[in-house]
């Protein structure tokens, strides 16, 4: 009993096109993850280049050359060839011709006889023609009177075009090379023909030679240099990664001893082998890696004991200080029973002998940045309360001075992770600066936040900084106009200490400024203890920033150039224009689009 095949369901089909769809991105993505390995081998390996360019020259090259002799090599022996048909046809028409020259009509008897005997004599009088030659006479104006003779006796109309037979009959001497089947396979053939004149009219001879020896012997030619040329090529690719080799190997050496070098291994050297240009090279990287390393050498000795002497000296001054600081708070506390002048110089000694117990703290505390012992102490700390209080224990200060310290916080609380004191410090030496450069005009204070950082601007409307100086501020002992009457009396380590302060946080203190446009700090640091900072919650140039030839800051002018970090920053540079470049230090990378 027949039975009929079972469909298949409906959702096979739909099946197989997804099944054909994943095989196709499978495959493409094999060969995608194929060629970017070959892509980076290519971009990284000097070595890899330069073979597969030798190869690929030499392989032209070769085949080039490869044709070229074997086509000559061809062209030779179908030259030849030619040469001894034309000979042979020229002195087979000639003899046919006096054979022939006896009979005035062509039915007469023994012509056909004659025809016979001078085709096999022309063949060698070999009727089976081992030679391979054949010998055909014809007379196709003599219809019916004459029968076409060949030696051997084979068909050969087919490799006898009518183009041939018609110049042939013209009178004129014409050859081909024509492809046929007269045997058990197919054979090139070169056929000549030539015109025989008699008294009962014209005949044609032709001669065919086979071409299967000459075409073998020019298939030999090609494969042997053929064969030789892959020789040689694959020989020259060899030579050529052996010589790449020599040469790659020892620049491989010393990138992996300068990548030592640059991580800290100070006594890595290159093995000097020979007199060449590589010995050299490789002795002179050890004479710049020693310097180098002597160099370094006494650069860190210089550094530790500069750390040292500082540490040393603000240790050792310590209990002077103490002494001197007793004897000057019982003179400073009965200086109103002293004249005038005695009580003037108790007041002078008390501020100086402030100032130098401050710079002794500030010097200890760079030493402790400069040994890496400072510690962060982070916890979820308010930073409204903060800002708040910074703002009333320089107010004294600012109403001295005659500057208005306004505030612009959020009224809901601004948690982070932070380390109170020192975001403190930061603020109390950021507001004073401002109060001491204000001019007299006010210092505005700024608190955002954002979902990952908060930041604390600082602007004043003072003298500004001048273009570059924006950098130069965090230096330590930098002042922007040494010339300046001070009237806090500062160390000139407040920001250097600052700055450190931010960085242990991992964030960011920037400063921009501008002759006549005062200057603004900005503080950011991360929400969370850890965190990377990626933006800041508030912009570096304030909004009221005039750019140069005036006009507000939209229609400025654009200034690309690279930044102080490794990443791209968008945003109105120091000097109020758009800069385009690396972003800051402590962006760790990323890219920031803003002020």
């Amino acid at each position: 009993m027949a039975t009929s095949p079972i469909p298949d369901p409906p959702t096979a089909a739909p099946r197989r096109r997804v099944a054909a769809r994943e095989l196709w991105r499978g495959v493409n993505g094999r060969a995608a993850r194929l060629l970017a390995g070959l892509h980076q081998s290519w971009r990284r390996s000097l070595q890899l280049r330069v073979v597969t360019i030798t190869l690929v020259a030499s392989s032209l090259l070769v085949g080039g050359f490869a044709y070229l002799i074997a086509d000559k090599i061809t062209g030779i022996l179908v030259e030849n060839v030619e040469t001894d048909v034309r000979i042979r046809l020229g002195n087979g028409a000639d003899y046919a011709a006096k054979q022939f020259g006896l009979y005035n009509q062509p039915q007469e008897g023994q012509l056909q006889e004659t025809i016979d005997g001078t085709v096999n004599y022309l063949a060698g009088g070999d009727p089976q023609q081992t030679t391979g030659v054949i010998v055909a006479l014809t007379a196709d104006n003599h219809t019916g009177a004459i029968q076409p003779r060949s030696s051997p006796a084979v068909n050969v109309r087919p490799l006898i075009s009518r183009e041939l037979r018609e110049t042939v009959a013209g009178g004129k001497v014409a050859s081909q090379i024509r492809t046929g089947r007269l045997g058990e396979k197919r054979t090139k053939y070169l056929v000549y023909g030539s015109p025989v004149p008699t008294r009962f009219g014209q005949v044609e001879l032709y001669y065919l030679v086979p071409l299967a020896r000459q075409d073998n012997t020019a298939a030999d030619v090609r494969d042997t240099v053929a064969a030789t040329g892959a020789a040689l090529v694959l020989l020259l690719a060899l030579l050529a990664g052996l010589v790449t080799r020599l040469v790659v190997t020892p620049v491989r050496v010393a990138a992996r001893t300068a990548q030592r070098l640059s991580a800290g291994l100070l006594d890595q050297r290159m093995v000097v082998d020979g007199e060449d240009d590589l010995a050299l090279l490789a002795a002179s990287f050890n004479q710049m890696a020693t310097n180098l390393q002597r160099q370094i050498l006494r650069l860190e000795e210089m550094s530790r004991l500069q750390r040292r002497f500082t540490s040393d000296v603000s240790h050792e001054l310590r209990t002077p200080l103490t002494t001197v600081r007793m004897a000057a708070d019982l003179i400073f506390a009965e200086r109103d029973e002293f004249d005038p002048a005695v009580a003037r110089s108790a007041e002078l000694l008390q501020a100086e002998l402030d100032r130098f117990e401050e710079l002794l703290t500030d010097l200890l505390e760079i030493s402790r940045f400069d040994a890496g012992f400072a510690m962060l102490d982070s916890e979820p700390t308010d930073l409204v309360p903060v800002v708040h209080r910074v703002a009333d224990r320089l107010a004294g200060l600012a109403e001295r001075v005659g500057v208005a310290i306004e505030l612009d916080v959020p009224g809901t609380p601004v948690i982070a992770e932070v380390d109170p004191r020192r975001v403190e410090r930061v603020l109390r030496n950021l507001v004073g600066n401002a109060v001491e450069h204000g001019e007299g005009k006010p210092v505005l204070i700024t608190l955002g936040v954002d979902d990952t950082a908060v930041a604390i601007t600082v602007r004043d409307h003072g003298v500004g900084l001048k273009p570059g100086e924006e950098k130069l501020v965090f230096n330590r002992f930098w002042r922007a106009d040494p010339s300046r009457a001070r009237q806090t009396g500062g160390t000139g380590l407040g920001l250097s200490i600052s700055l450190e302060d931010a960085r242990l946080h991992g964030g960011w203190l920037e400063a921009w400024g501008a002759p006549g446009q005062g200057a603004q700090f900005r503080l950011t640091l991360p929400s969370r203890a850890g965190d990377r900072l990626t933006t800041s919650p508030l912009r570096l140039v304030p909004a009221d920033a005039a750019l140069p030839f005036g006009g507000p800051r939209a229609g400025g002018l654009l200034a690309i150039g690279p930044g102080t970090g490794g990443a791209l920053a968008i945003g109105p540079g120091a000097d109020g224009a758009l800069t385009v470049g690396p972003g800051r230090p402590g962006n760790g990378g990323h890219a920031e689009v803003g002020s």
